[in-house]
């Protein structure tokens, strides 16, 4: 059966061609329909024939995250050690809510949950963190966490903040969110220090280590500072820029992590991972009290009591994989140095890009990279050339680049997350830019 996937793999992506298929949304759904059949046949088509025929059908028509132009979002070409982890996981399918379905996992889990709060928060005798789906939930269990600790807490954030943010206190029905400026893309401390001041009751400021439209970091050290004088609450989003933890050379830019209440840390991202591989990191185990659980089937008192780990207060979840297992082979497989590689790798080819449209006659730089997003456009475009240019790509299936909106004006985005990419790959990135450019200025600038 594994052979009769990678094959479909490898045909698929053959077919494809590029980073993602062409023809736009109607297209690829005509195709996949067509090529796919009936999805409950009366009679089955065997194993071989299922898998030969579906996964063919997805990788053909696929955005492809491995190919370097497709750059569009915190989309990552996972590792093959973590993608054949998941395999396993997958074969025993361990489930995460009671100790007798997960002995060993829930065992490696515990072990890697503590190293990695320990990495964020290396001081404190008993950091602890929990797996979650990603930075979304992650966001939401800290603000949870927060208004535990506090009732009805009123969350301040910046107008850089991830959007799951405002979505958390929606769902936990707490006050929506103050949002302060964010010049340049980081959180205003001026701002901040005169919310802090004006407002009354207890107060949850959330900052942003890796912005999702810019990768900016905000300024940890000096907000950290103004929480403790007021009094806040300091919940950290560092989904995209947490590892650069394992990068002696850019952990300084994370300088005041450690003084957060929480940490979302999301390794689908700058860690390589198959998704999902989210954390929510907390300084101390106890933290994390208010989610305890209790279901008699699976975490009985006695049961409890004569030593079977309790893991209902692991998650809002009841079921769920063992993520803990690809993320540990990585970690394990790698160690600090390679991570250390991969990252700064990743990093130097984001300013490589960033070089290359500085010396572009045709191109604009935003800014400079914090980690691996750049921001550019064409010199001479108008915001709804970009948006055509970035469709054009995406119709032809020769570049996936994202969008987004600073100083008042629409950015091309790539964001970098493949080391291997080179200089090569990266001039001909900016070669489809500038002619489809081209062909939009001959066109027009309809929107399609």
């Amino acid at each position: 059966l594994l052979d009769t996937v990678l094959a479909a793999l490898h045909d698929g992506a053959t077919r494809r061609g590029g980073p993602l298929p062409a023809g736009g949304p109607d297209t690829v759904t005509h195709h996949t329909h067509t090529t796919t059949g009936p999805l409950i046949p009366d009679h089955g088509t065997g194993a071989h024939h299922a898998l030969r025929t579906l996964v063919t059908a997805l990788a053909e028509g696929a955005a492809d995250p491995a190919p370097p132009h497709c750059a569009a979002h915190l989309h990552t070409p996972p590792l093959a050690l973590a993608a054949a982890a998941d395999l396993a996981a997958s074969a025993l399918n361990p489930s995460m809510d009671s100790w007798d379905q997960a002995p060993a996992a829930s065992a490696l889990e515990t072990a890697l949950t503590t190293a990695l709060a320990t990495e964020i928060y290396p001081h404190t005798p008993r950091p602890d963190a929990v797996v979650t789906t990603g930075g979304t939930e992650a966001n939401q269990l800290a603000l949870l966490l927060a208004r535990e600790r506090h009732g009805p807490i009123q969350t301040v954030c910046a107008a850089n903040a991830h959007h799951s943010i405002t979505r958390a206190t929606w769902i936990l029905g707490l006050p929506r969110p103050v949002v302060i400026p964010a010049p340049r893309g980081v959180m205003d401390a001026t701002a901040l220090h005169d919310a802090l001041t004006t407002l009354t009751g207890p107060l949850l400021v959330t900052a942003t280590a890796g912005t999702t439209d810019t990768g900016r970091i905000d300024p940890l050290d000096h907000i950290a500072d103004l929480t403790t004088t007021h009094g806040a609450d300091l919940h950290i989003d560092a989904a995209y820029g947490g590892p650069l933890l394992f990068s002696p050379t850019h952990r300084a830019a994370l300088d005041g992590l450690h003084r957060a209440h929480s940490v979302t840390l999301d390794l689908h991202k700058l860690g390589w991972q198959p998704a999902s591989a989210g954390i929510l990191a907390v300084p101390h185990h106890d933290d994390l009290a208010p989610l305890h659980h209790h279901a008699p089937y699976l975490n009985a008192d006695d049961d409890t009591d004569a030593g079977l780990p309790d893991l209902l207060g692991r998650s809002l979840r009841t079921t769920r994989r063992p993520d803990a297992l690809k993320i540990a082979v990585t970690l394990q497989a790698l160690g600090r140095d390679g991570l250390a590689d991969l990252v700064d790798r990743t990093v130097a080819t984001a300013h490589h890009l960033a070089d290359l449209i500085d010396r572009h006659p045709a191109l604009d730089l935003h800014d400079r990279p914090t980690i691996s997003t750049v921001l550019f456009r064409p010199t001479d475009a108008d915001d709804t050339t970009v948006a055509t240019i970035r469709r054009t790509l995406l119709t032809q299936g020769h570049a996936v680049l994202g969008r987004a909106h600073a100083d008042d004006r629409l950015w091309l985005k790539a964001t970098l997350l493949n080391p291997h990419s080179t200089p090569e790959d990266l001039q001909r990135l900016l070669a489809l830019v500038t002619h489809a450019h081209a062909g939009a200025t001959t066109e027009g600038s309809t929107p399609r």
